[in-house]
């Protein structure tokens, strides 16, 4: 039972890891357009309001997300693993 606890905790915080990895990736992604807009527009006259404005979107939507995860996984690790008294 307690090799099957064990396992559980680690697979979920596998899986946390790895989704916290891609709102990682996709914020960065964001800002790489934004920061690629913000060096274009030095030598053009392209504006590119947009991709700023969708980088912080998604920047916050990658925070809240993140800590809704580990939320939820410390709600779990809990029912799975009581406190002690």
């Amino acid at each position: 039972m307690a090799e099957t606890t064990a396992f559980r905790i680690q697979v979920m915080d596998t899986i946390s890891a790895l989704m916290t990895a891609a709102f990682g990736l996709i914020a960065a992604l964001a800002w790489n357009q934004a920061i690629k807009w913000a060096v274009d527009s030095v030598f053009t006259s392209d504006p590119g309001v947009g991709y700023f404005v969708y980088a912080i979107i998604v920047t916050i939507l990658a925070v809240v997300a993140v800590l809704l995860i580990g939320r939820s996984i410390a709600k779990l690790k809990a029912k799975i693993v009581p406190e002690k008294k």
